[in-house]
């Protein structure tokens, strides 16, 4: 009796996307900017703070999307990132540089020391902590006038002209000069992140986030893992916060406060919190929304909740993570 041997054929999958068309279409986009913006009835500032709250959102999201761990707290950090940079140019030096490492250390630092508390939290327990300490912060930085201004926000200070050297660039009052000077800060950020994620430490944080229970069968220490992933985050998100001081020449308490903290995880979620770039893709949505639609209304954020559940019905991948999807990737 002959037999016969069957062979399974498997269907080539669809060609998936280049996965640097995504980083390559984005990079052109920003920094092509300033000369397309404009013609589109924006600004440079505007394209700044897309920046700025960009970096914010991936920083956050290098703890949700990629750790699996929610914090409703990450403005305590971004608006002490203000703070430290407003302070060390008003009371310390007049120095770009040092004005960042300044809103650096004062909201990665407490970050880092925060996170070492709240390590052993799970779930909502984590997420309330997170909640409870940007609170504090807000209130004390709201209460302390003498040193921060209360209500009215830090103001007097302002950033420096960057000096090399060999030349000085003056960021002061070229907005166009200012918005690259962002951008050469928001690359370096990234690239750090994406070294980062695509480390071995990057691929533990991923495991973590599928299943904590298998990971730790392994033997990775998971409290350690998610405090350093906290740390890091509150780290680059302290340097989106000084940046926007640097932005605006002007830091307030509602940095600090709980609403900016949903508003960082709506940007998330509308970009896509598993795609790399997804984060910047919301943040860019919230930010054009928020100024063409409070031109016209004061209920702005109503109708960004709206395209927030419509988003979060339709393409619960966020708006690039089914892009992607679509394409293949």
């Amino acid at each position: 009796m002959n037999t016969a041997t069957t062979t399974t054929t498997v269907p080539m999958s669809t060609t998936p996307a280049r996965p640097w068309l995504t980083g390559v279409i984005i990079w052109a986009l920003l920094l092509s900017a300033p000369i397309w913006l404009p013609m589109l009835g924006g600004y440079t500032a505007l394209a700044g703070r897309v920046l700025v709250l960009g970096l914010a959102a991936m920083s956050f999201n290098l703890l949700l999307g990629f750790t699996g761990v929610m914090s409703f707290g990450h403005a305590a950090y971004f608006g002490l990132g203000a703070y430290g940079a407003g302070l060390t140019l008003k009371y310390l030096a007049a120095s770009t540089p040092l004005a960042i490492l300044g809103g650096v250390l004062l909201g990665g630092g407490l970050g880092t020391l925060f996170g070492l508390l709240i390590s052993q939290r799970r779930g909502v327990y984590f997420a309330m902590v997170t909640v409870a300490f940007g609170q504090i912060a807000f209130y004390i930085t709201y209460s302390w006038d003498s040193l921060t201004g209360g209500y009215d926000g830090l103001r007097g200070f302002a950033r420096a002209p960057l000096n090399l050297g060999f030349t000085t660039i003056d960021i002061t009052n070229n907005s166009t000069a200012f918005y690259y000077f962002l951008l050469i800060v928001f690359g370096v950020v990234t690239g750090l992140q994406a070294l980062l994620l695509a480390s071995p430490f990057g691929r533990t944080l991923v495991a973590i986030r599928e299943n904590e229970r298998r990971a730790r069968f392994l033997g990775i220490p998971i409290e350690r893992h998610i405090w350093m992933s906290f740390s890091i985050s509150c780290c680059f998100t302290a340097l989106a916060g000084a940046m926007y001081a640097l932005l605006n020449n002007f830091a307030d308490p509602m940095g600090l406060h709980y609403s900016l903290s949903g508003e960082i995880v709506i940007m998330t979620v509308m970009g896509g919190m598993r795609a790399f770039w997804g984060p910047l893709i919301g943040a860019a949505l919230f930010v054009v929304l928020q100024d063409y639609i409070s031109s016209m209304t004061v209920n702005w954020m109503s109708f960004v909740g709206m395209i927030f559940v419509l988003v979060v019905l339709f393409f619960p991948r966020g708006l690039l993570g089914m892009l992607q999807r679509g394409v293949g990737k």
